[in-house]
């Protein structure tokens, strides 16, 4: 269990770095993530590198204690780098070189780019692999962060990816559909690069474009986590792996490919859930990141960077507690002191501008103390899911055209487990065994035949597929399915989808029933009210109606369930919606008994960490009744409870050991 900051040390003299390492000795901070976005602090010239005074600062977090997570600082490439080779740099849509005025305006996939940014992994990490204040060395930063490069030079890698992925220009006209509006690519040579964040031309080319710069990512961070390996052996290697930023802000990829090789062996995020106690809704966001980070890893999990910001008083250590029971290990707060200059200047953080603490370094110094004694209880969660939610780059991308993004989606579905107090897994079906009893699709637009072939053996052999309206619309290609939706699962769902209809229009016909995307549905003795931009036709075919739309031109199917195999396949005529995604899991929960560990009042989130540990989140601003199976302690404030319950106060967090029974 971990609590520190992130520092940055190239912005202070040596003074103020042992007043800051004594603040944070003084506050039993364990960790320190140094490092990041300062290649030219460590190379000022090519070739010329500079450690000593990195040296001096490593020692002295050695000395107070403190571990380091030491960046390699891949991105953003020193201004020098970009004069030697300008065709690093990031090319607009118009042709017009782009000065690197911000940071992250570097073509990852550029030839001498990466041959600067390997010597200096390979340089930085022999220096500092056998260093004893080393705890783990950071992967890059937010790797999927900076705009989309328009050069030739990546025109010509992009040819050269396509040849290799089609091998004829038949093939490739064919995935692109090149015969519509009289598209077709003669020779490679003539293929432009699409430009990329909003619809323009074909949704084929925009999906290779995308997946190209996928490749090219993972090729490189695949090479920074080999010259890890190769210099220091055993040391742990993590990141601030933020990759799904959307395509307007950045180059959002495909980051399963790492999570499932194993190689991050703590996978880590950027924790910023807004400063608000009282909304609720950025921590399921945050929270969420977590899981589409880790995907099915049960390695710990480290928030390498977690918010200071305007976090009002108790935000911080609420979200601290309620990122424990995703699996995570460490609250590494960003940042250390508010920064004087540059792009941030004005992000507040544990100290501010004078060098004065602020109240967020007693919150942190607060979650130092609870996690010293958390940790000394044996305090580690892993996950016990039994219900896991689909996530797919490609999906991802071709939902681009929908009223609603796939992931919009998966949080709804996320929230409405959380709320639950049921574990959870994102899962890449592609790549997932899915040893879980029920598999929510939600909106995953786009479905390939390996990724259908493991979902149809899922139902087969007894598991519970729950898919909700745009999946399974286009396939490999991004092209909509000639054969009857949802593509290559119709008779899996039993069912074959029809044109989508629109509420707000057929609500014109019903006299005023109804408003704008008001939909009323019928589902077993439950009347839901939700709002919809559009419900599919679904035509049944071996599936049984569950749900219907009711007060329209006539009664529209909107839940559907299908037993195939051993198992059943649940259709959603609707993008996910809490009233009809909570009916389902309340259905399919009850029926394959899938529970809670702990019974608390809405609005707590709670786990038992093991027999005797229970962990609980109050979400809420009204204090709580938590009823227990007996006497118990409070392992933060060191208090018993001699009933069968206590009171958990308004946003407050405990961790709670039962007492043992004398025949236990």
């Amino acid at each position: 269990m971990y609590v520190g900051a992130n520092y940055h040390p190239h912005d202070s003299d040596p003074s103020q770095w042992e007043r800051d390492i004594r603040m944070m000795k003084d506050a039993g901070f364990t960790v320190v993530r140094l490092g990041h976005l300062a290649w030219d602090s460590f190379e000022p010239e090519d070739a010329r590198f500079e450690f000593t005074w990195f040296d001096s600062v490593m020692d002295l977090m050695h000395d107070a204690g403190i571990g380091v997570i030491l960046d390699i600082a891949v991105r953003p490439a020193p201004i020098w780098l970009h004069h030697k080779h300008p065709s690093i740099g990031i090319t607009d849509p118009t042709g017009n070189p782009l000065y690197p005025n911000t940071r992250y305006m570097v073509d990852v996939g550029d030839p001498a780019y990466r041959d600067h940014a390997l010597r200096f992994a390979d340089t930085l990490t022999r220096r500092y692999a056998g260093h004893p204040a080393l705890l783990a060395f950071g992967i890059d930063n937010e790797p999927g962060d900076g705009p989309y490069s328009y050069s030739e030079t990546v025109r010509t890698r992009f040819v050269s990816w396509l040849r290799d992925r089609y091998k004829t220009t038949e093939e490739l006209n064919r995935a692109w559909a090149g015969q519509r509006w009289s598209r077709r690519i003669g020779a490679f040579d003539e293929v432009g690069l699409p430009v990329s964040g909003t619809i323009m031309g074909a949704p084929e080319r925009l999906l290779d474009f995308r997946r190209f710069v996928s490749c090219e990512i993972n090729e490189f961070l695949f090479s920074v986590i080999a010259r890890v390996e190769e210099n220091a052996p055993g040391v742990l290697r993590t990141g601030n792996s933020w990759y799904y930023t959307e395509a307007e802000r950045g180059r959002y990829f495909d980051y399963a490919e790492i999570a499932y090789s194993g190689l991050m062996t703590r996978d880590g995020m950027g924790f910023y859930p807004g400063p608000s106690l009282v909304d609720s809704n950025g921590l399921h966001e945050a929270l969420m990141g977590i899981a589409r980070i880790r995907f099915e890893s049960d390695t710990p999990f480290w928030c390498t960077e977690f918010t200071t910001m305007t976090a009002v008083p108790g935000s911080v250590r609420r979200s601290a507690y309620a990122s424990l029971l995703m699996g995570n290990e460490m609250v590494c707060g960003w940042t250390w002191q508010t920064m004087h200059g540059g792009e941030e200047q004005y992000l507040q953080g544990m100290v501010d501008w004078d060098g004065e603490p602020n109240h967020k370094y007693s919150e942190y110094r607060q979650l130092a103390d609870e996690f010293a004694k958390i940790q000394a209880s044996g305090f580690r969660y892993r996950s016990r899911a039994e219900i896991a939610l689909a996530f797919s780059f490609p999906s991802q991308l071709a939902s681009a055209s929908m009223p609603e993004k796939h992931d919009v989606q998966l949080q709804t579905c996320f929230s409405a487990i959380l709320e639950r107090n049921l574990d959870q897994r994102v899962v890449d079906v592609s790549r997932s065994s899915l040893q879980y009893q029920i598999l929510v699709l939600p909106g995953v637009t786009l479905i390939d035949e390996e990724s259908a072939a493991r979902i149809r053996t899922f139902v087969a052999d007894g598991g519970t597929a729950v898919m909700t309206s745009y999946s399974a619309c286009v396939g490999v290609s991004g092209q909509v399915f000639t054969a009857p939706r949802p593509g290559l699962l119709d008779d899996v769902f039993g069912i074959r989808l029809g044109p989508y209809q629109e509420p707000h229009l057929l609500n014109e016909l019903t006299g005023g029933q109804l408003q704008g995307a008001e939909l009323d549905v019928i589902y077993g003795d439950r009347r839901l009210r939700i709002e919809t931009p559009r419900i599919d036709e679904i035509q049944p075919r071996t599936a049984r109606v569950e749900a219907y739309a009711a007060g329209l031109d006539h009664a529209y199917p909107v839940v559907t369930v299908n037993t195939y195999g051993k198992g059943r396949a649940i259709y959603v005529g609707t993008p996910a919606r809490r009233g009809l995604i909570d009916a389902v899991l309340d259905r399919e929960s009850e029926l394959r008994g899938i529970r809670p560990d702990v019974t608390v009042p809405p609005g707590v989130l709670a786990r038992a960490v093991d027999a005797t540990h229970l962990l609980y989140v109050n979400l809420d601003s009204a204090a709580k009744s938590i009823v227990t199976s007996g006497p118990s302690r409070s392992v933060l404030y060191d208090r018993d409870h001699p009933g069968d319950s206590f009171t958990l106060a308004p946003f407050d967090c405990d961790l709670v050991e039962l007492a043992r029974r004398p025949d236990a």
